[in-house]
């Protein structure tokens, strides 16, 4: 069996909506984790915190201390490697595909 990759972790991280959640809200400045347990009240602390330990183990979510809070940062590299490994070829690939059947149906 094989061992887990960072791909691997990125990808169970994102499956789940609620971490998908988690990263728009960092998308545009970090957050202390009070603010975002306050931005997802139905949940509990424990809840929001656990789904940052998945972020944080993929890499996705950089955490550190600052006073008595703890502020999360996006890490968008583990997902632009994602695009340039998996999304990036295979759009290419689609993108001439229609490139040519738009000149064939045009010539």
């Amino acid at each position: 069996m094989s061992s887990e990759t960072n791909q691997d972790r990125v990808f169970k991280a994102l499956a789940a909506p609620i971490r998908r959640d988690l990263l728009d809200a960092l998308k545009d400045a970090p957050q202390t984790t009070g603010a975002l347990c306050e931005r997802f009240a139905p949940l509990d602390r424990c809840t929001v915190m656990q789904h940052l330990k998945v972020l944080e183990a993929a890499d996705l979510v950089i955490a550190h201390r600052k006073g008595r809070e703890r502020w999360n940062h996006l890490n968008p590299l583990p997902i632009a490697a994602i695009h340039d490994r998996w999304i990036g070829p295979y759009a290419a690939r689609a993108v001439e595909g229609l490139a040519r059947l738009k000149a064939g149906l045009e010539g």
